[in-house]
């Protein structure tokens, strides 16, 4: 009897020991998210007079989304939407959040669940280098919001590449310690990032590393070395472009390092690496979003639909392209689904892992909303918006214009409006974006006194 039990005992463990061996490891995942690029402002995406060959080989070893978009037209309630899996405004980030209180329009909700705190339940590690913009005090810093460990620049904008202030304030950190780094930012983030991935070299667990660049957000400040060698190049572009697309440049040297690291340390290996930007091209700063009309704060295409890469190494297809809708904030619940991590149900985003990994999917029978607050003459501290069902859309580009509406199958580009009049599917566009908004009314946006 004791005999069998020893056998039956040791059956079970040579078992347990093969099974586990046999299990996968869950992937680690690099999320890149990078401000205001716009969707023609790649060679990839169109760009004839830019060369960025570290961007366009995710492309090319991956999946590209050719109808991906921000939730907003601005910085915080993208990067609010896209770490929480909800609309902004359902987590308290209608607009920019700002250092002034009478110019913030947001205030991260207490109840807001981001993606590294439910990651943390799945033994991931989490990081986050780069811009954050939702918050310069606890509880609304990384490390109170699920980062293990935090190192960069809690504001909105740099007042400078190179001196890294806002308002005469450095917001450069270092978990909650005050940092003074020296040299270009965007230098500055990879370098961290190498860091940072050297040590999770041979790491039993899994880890997540969101870096999130200020480039290519004005102010267009490329190194030296990066500018001259494209007004050589391009003698016949403006100085302004000029700037612009060494920017981005520079931004694609520093992913093709990352990259590089990637490989030699056989991260890659089991590594899902996405790449976006949080809008489009700020037009006056001589930004491109190919043949979209408008650029950053506009809710047409131009200020919405952004540059989207997938890439992970034998899993997803290399050189696949899709035309599925997705939203930044379809990044929370597909990661959920990658790594059989449970979310919340009020989660309002879809998983596209099915799209990711070549599968049939259907994902624009939804309503979808996009909205921003902001203050000053244009706006007067009101929200604007755009709703969109399947190919239809419609959309206002501040509080005090009336609402335009389109088909982006017929007319890609919004250059005509449509009649409205007797319009149900207008009607109907409408009456759901009415019911976003009074469900949103319910979350507060503003700190308290």
């Amino acid at each position: 009897m004791k005999l069998t039990l020893l056998f039956s005992l040791l059956f079970f463990l040579t078992n347990f020991k093969n099974q586990r061996k046999t299990e996968p490891k869950p992937p680690n995942i690099l999320l890149i998210l990078v401000d205001d690029m716009g969707y023609g402002d790649l060679a990839c995406q169109g760009a004839t007079d830019m060369r960025t060959p570290n961007i366009d080989n995710l492309a090319k070893s991956g999946l590209t989304l050719r109808n991906f978009y921000a939730n907003s037209t601005v910085c915080s309630p993208s990067r609010a939407a896209l770490l929480s899996g909800r609309y902004p405004d359902m987590v308290g980030v209608p607009g920019v959040i700002r250092q002034f209180e009478d110019n913030s329009w947001g205030h991260l909700s207490k109840n807001a669940v981001l993606i590294p705190q439910v990651l943390k339940s799945k033994g991931y590690q989490t990081g986050m280098i780069g811009k954050w913009h939702l918050g310069f005090d606890s509880p609304n810093i990384p490390n109170d919001k699920g980062f293990d460990f935090f190192k960069g620049f809690l504001a909105d904008m740099m007042d400078d590449y190179w001196t890294h202030l806002r308002g005469g304030v450095n917001w450069m950190r270092h978990n909650k310690t005050v940092i003074d780094p020296k040299g270009h930012a965007t230098d500055i983030f990879t370098d961290w990032t190498l860091d940072y991935l050297y040590e999770k070299k041979g790491d039993s667990k899994p880890f997540f590393l969101y870096l999130a660049y200020n480039a290519p957000h004005f102010p267009i400040q490329p190194p030296q070395e990066f500018l001259e060698k494209v007004s050589k190049r391009e003698p016949k572009i403006s100085e302004k472009r000029a700037k612009n697309v060494a920017l981005i440049e520079h931004l694609d040297f520093n992913i093709g390092r990352i990259m590089d690291v990637l490989k030699e340390t056989r991260l890659e290996e089991n590594t899902l690496v996405i790449f976006t930007s949080d809008n489009g091209g700020a037009l006056s700063y001589a930004q491109s979003n190919g043949q979209l009309r408008g650029g950053k704060q506009d809710m047409y295409e131009g200020g919405i639909r952004v540059p989207a890469f997938f890439y992970w190494k034998n899993k997803i297809k290399a050189g696949s392209r899709s035309g599925n809708f997705a939203m930044l904030m379809d990044i929370f619940p597909t990661i959920c689904d990658l790594t059989n991590t449970a979310k919340s149900n009020l989660v309002d985003g879809i998983s596209i892992l099915p799209t990711l990994l070549g599968k049939q999917q259907t994902t624009n029978e939804r309503y979808t909303f996009w909205m921003r607050r902001e203050g000053g003459d244009k706006y007067g501290g009101q929200a604007y918006y755009a709703a969109r069902h399947q190919d239809d859309k419609i959309l206002q580009n501040t509080p005090f214009e009336a609402i335009q509406f389109f088909n982006l199958q017929t007319d890609e580009k919004e250059s005509k409006a449509l009649d409205q009049e007797k319009s149900d599917i207008y009607k109907n566009l409408r009456i759901q974006l009415q019911e976003h908004i009074r469900k949103a009314g319910s979350v507060p946006w503003q700190k308290e006194e």
